[in-house]
């Protein structure tokens, strides 16, 4: 009974994330719609993941707070109101302006995310964590996809349009399928934000498992930030449509999530992430990403972290306090997106001044200090103490 309700938080995830990721094959449209400078352009992305950071901090740990079949809906309508901005852009500024809306109200999956484990219980939780993960990667992958194609055939702008219809449509939807979920925090909003101190300051894993994160998405991010610049300065020109492919791509990595889920359920979580997948996948951009084929590679092994590393890292922030899994998500995701706006914005940088080989020394920076960052010991705890009695 639970399984196809996760099913439908996961295809939920994934259609809200997306409207984060559909400018990263747009943005050398960007420039030439606007007549400005790649570097310019690439403004839209880190305001899109700077407003998602912003919005998990403010927004998420109402998940504990408020009922969250009512919020989902409300979220979800004013991400449909940022998007129609989006599509109606007439200058860059605005267009970053509402790009910073959008990924500031686009934060429905991090109170999925939370929601679906306090549905499963501790025997399924990695699992159903695993599960809504798989859709908001795969989210993250074929928005790239989706919107590179219809940018390529109907223009950047409807690609916005179209987002902006899903988010009624998937707000309608959850509204109906999902079952009640009374909160679980009483006391007001700034007593609330407050505990959010309390936690990072008591929980060492938390901090190491959003430390780890903030670095691995920095990295993702890098590269798909300047993956459109890369493949136009390519000698075939490759334009927005084949860039948003290479989400397909990375499909296969994402598979990942669900078989790490189960196997969290059987085994201690902190051996499943791996920052040293990053760096064989920025070894692979770097020695062959000049050729298709190169970037292909270095995609799935990409995603293949990203999305292991990410699935055990929630498992392991979801066993902490179950009275306080939105503000454990909030820590974690915001502090995540901090790291990917962060790489988007050197990613971009990096690609200004030494082109591809700048980017993929930026991802390879990050992805040898998430590999330490996960080497080092955690101080002991209840939590540390149960993963010790699983091993």
């Amino acid at each position: 009974m639970k399984r196809p309700v996760f099913w439908l938080m996961a295809g939920a995830a994934g259609i809200v994330v997306a409207n984060n990721y559909y400018n990263q094959p747009l943005l050398a449209d960007f420039a030439l719609a606007f007549h400005t400078g790649e570097r310019q352009a690439g403004a839209v992305s880190v305001a899109a993941q700077t407003g998602y950071a912003l919005g998990l901090l403010l927004f998420v740990p109402l998940g504990d707070m408020l009922e969250r079949r009512s919020m989902l809906r409300t979220l979800l309508c004013i991400a449909s109101v940022a998007l129609a901005a989006v599509a109606l852009s007439p200058t860059l500024s605005w267009l970053v302006a509402a790009s910073f809306l959008t990924g500031l109200a686009s934060v429905a999956p991090q109170l999925l995310t939370p929601f679906a484990a306090q549905l499963a219980g501790p025997q399924q939780r990695g699992e159903a964590v695993g599960i809504v993960m798989f859709g908001l990667l795969c989210g993250i992958l074929v928005s790239r996809s989706i919107s590179g194609s219809i940018a390529q055939h109907f223009g950047w702008r409807t690609v916005y349009w179209v987002a902006a219809a899903a988010m009624l449509f998937t707000a309608a939807v959850l509204s109906r399928a999902l079952p009640p979920a009374p909160p679980t925090y009483t006391g007001p909003y700034r007593r609330l934000m407050g505990s959010l101190w309390a936690l990072i300051r008591e929980e060492p894993l938390i901090r190491q498992t959003s430390a780890i994160a903030a670095l691995q998405f920095a990295a993702f991010s890098a590269f798909w930030a300047t993956l459109a610049f890369h493949l136009r300065s390519m000698d075939a020109h490759y334009g927005s449509e084949v860039a948003g492919l290479f989400g397909l791509v990375g499909v296969v990595g994402a598979l990942a999530s669900t078989r790490a889920g189960k196997l969290i359920d059987r085994r201690n979580p902190r051996r499943v992430a791996s920052g040293a997948v990053f760096v064989a996948a920025f070894a692979v951009l770097a020695l062959a990403g000049g050729a298709i084929a190169g970037l292909v590679a270095g995609v799935i092994v990409l995603d293949l972290g990203l999305q292991s590393g990410h699935v055990a890292n929630m498992a392991r922030n979801m066993s902490i306090k179950s009275d306080a899994m939105s503000r454990i998500n909030t820590l974690y995701m915001t502090i995540r997106f901090a790291g990917g706006a962060l790489g988007s914005s050197l990613g971009v940088w990096a690609w200004s001044v030494w082109q591809w080989p700048g980017v993929c020394a930026v991802g390879l920076t990050f992805g040898c200090l998430s590999l330490l960052m996960q080497a080092r010991p955690v101080r002991a705890s209840a939590q540390m103490a149960s993963e010790t009695v699983q091993e």
